[in-house]
C-alpha cells in the first residue's frame, strides 16, 4: 500500500499511444508520482511498465486490469484501487475505441481539393470513416460503454477515495470529432445513427461539465483535453502506418494552418500534461484543452469553448446514474457483483 504522501495517478489505456506517452511525461515532471496503468491487456501493461521503469528506475509504476467495456471488470478494478491506495489524485480517462470498418476514400480525396476542406478534414475527420458499433456482454453499445459509461462507473465507485484525498482531478481524452450535431440526449448510446464515436466524445464533454456541477464541492474537478491528430493504434487501424509516414512531411507543413496536427503521442499528450500542472480549481471547466504544435516544433495548448445546452450536463449525469443503478442491480442478481 502506498503512503499518504505519494500522489497517485490512474491512466486508463496507459499501455500505448497517448496514455503511455502521458505516463512518461508525467514521470519526467515528478519521479515521486505513483503511476497506475489501468489496461485491458495485462501483458501489454507489464511491457509498458517495464519500458517506463527503464527510463525512471526509481519510480513506482503499477498495473491494474481494467476493461471499460466490461462492467464486472470496472467494479472489480475500482474495488482493487480502494484496497491498494490510500489516496487518489488524478484519474485520466484515456481508454477508448473507434472500430473503423473502412475509409470513405471519396471524401478523403475530396478533402485535398481545397484549403477549407483540408482544414476541416484534419480538424474533425468529418465524414471520413465508417464505424461498426457492436454490443458488449452487458448488452450496452460498445463505443458508448468503452469510451464513456465504463469510465463513469469507475469514477462513481472511487468518489469517496478521491474526496478523502482532499479532492482530485479527472481528465478526459476527448476528440476534435466530438460534434454536437451527432449527439442526442435521448439516445445516449447512439443506437440510431452512424456517428457513435463522435456522439460518445461529445457526451464526454457534457459529462465533464456535469461532474463539476455535482462534485466541485467535494474538491473533485473534471476537465476535457484533446490530443489533436496523433499517430496511435486508433489511427493505424484507419490507414496503414506507411500512409502516415509518407504524408508526415505534408502534415508538418499543414501545422501552419492546423496546429492540432500533433502527429506523435508525446506531442498529443501536451494538453493532458498541461492540465496536470494547473490548479484544477482555476481552470475554466467549459473549455476543451487541445494539444497544438507549431511548424517549428513548439508545443502549446489551445482552449476551445464547448458548445452545449445548459440543461444537458446535469441531464446526462442523471441519466448515467440511473443506467448505472440498473446495471449494478442486474449484476448483483446474476451473482457477478458484491452487494
Amino acid at each position: 500500500m502506498t503512503s499518504k504522501q505519494e500522489r497517485v495517478i490512474i491512466i486508463t489505456g496507459g499501455n500505448s499511444g497517448i496514455g503511455l506517452s502521458l505516463a512518461g511525461r508525467l514521470l519526467a515532471v515528478d519521479t515521486t508520482l505513483v503511476i497506475c496503468l489501468a489496461c485491458r491487456n495485462l501483458s501489454r501493461a507489464d511491457t509498458a511498465r517495464s519500458k517506463l521503469l527503464e527510463d525512471y528506475p526509481e519510480s513506482v509504476v503499477e498495473v491494474l486490469q481494467l476493461d471499460t467495456s466490461d462492467l464486472k471488470s470496472v467494479y472489480k478494478a475500482a474495488r482493487e484501487v480502494k484496497q491498494k491506495y490510500q489516496r487518489l489524485d488524478y484519474v485520466y480517462c484515456n481508454a477508448g475505441i473507434m472500430p473503423v470498418t473502412n475509409v470513405n476514400w471519396k471524401n478523403l480525396l475530396y478533402g485535398f481539393t481545397s484549403l477549407n476542406s483540408i482544414v476541416e478534414m484534419f480538424t474533425t475527420g468529418e465524414g471520413l470513416l465508417h464505424l461498426q458499433d457492436d454490443c458488449t456482454k452487458d448488452g450496452l453499445k460498445s463505443i458508448f460503454c468503452t469510451n464513456l459509461f465504463g469510465h463513469f462507473v469507475f469514477i462513481q465507485e472511487l468518489l469517496d477515495l478521491m474526496s478523502n484525498s482532499g479532492g482530485a482531478h479527472i481528465i478526459w481524452t476527448s476528440s476534435s470529432n466530438a460534434r454536437r450535431a451527432h449527439f442526442d440526449i435521448n439516445d445516449l448510446q447512439h443506437e440510431n445513427g452512424p456517428q457513435a464515436y463522435s456522439s460518445s466524445k461529445y457526451a464526454m464533454d457534457l459529462l465533464s461539465i456535469g461532474l463539476n456541477e455535482e462534485y466541485n464541492k467535494k474538491g473533485i474537478y473534471s476537465h476535457v483535453s484533446c490530443p489533436g491528430l496523433s499517430m496511435t493504434n486508433i489511427t493505424n487501424s484507419i490507414l496503414p502506418a506507411w500512409f502516415w509516414t509518407m504524408t508526415s512531411p505534408f502534415l508538418i507543413v499543414m501545422r501552419a494552418l492546423v496546429p492540432r496536427v500533433t502527429l506523435n503521442p508525446d506531442n498529443g499528450a501536451e494538453s493532458l500534461v498541461w492540465l496536470f500542472e494547473q490548479d484544477r480549481s482555476t481552470v475554466d471547466q467549459d473549455y476543451k484543452y487541445i494539444s497544438h504544435i507549431s511548424v517549428f516544433g513548439t508545443r502549446f495548448v489551445h482552449p476551445e469553448k464547448i458548445e452545449f445546452d445548459p440543461s444537458e450536463p446535469s441531464e446526462i449525469f442523471k441519466k448515467l446514474c440511473v443506467l448505472e443503478c440498473t446495471y449494478r442491480s442486474k449484476l448483483q442478481k446474476q451473482g457477478n457483483l458484491e452487494s
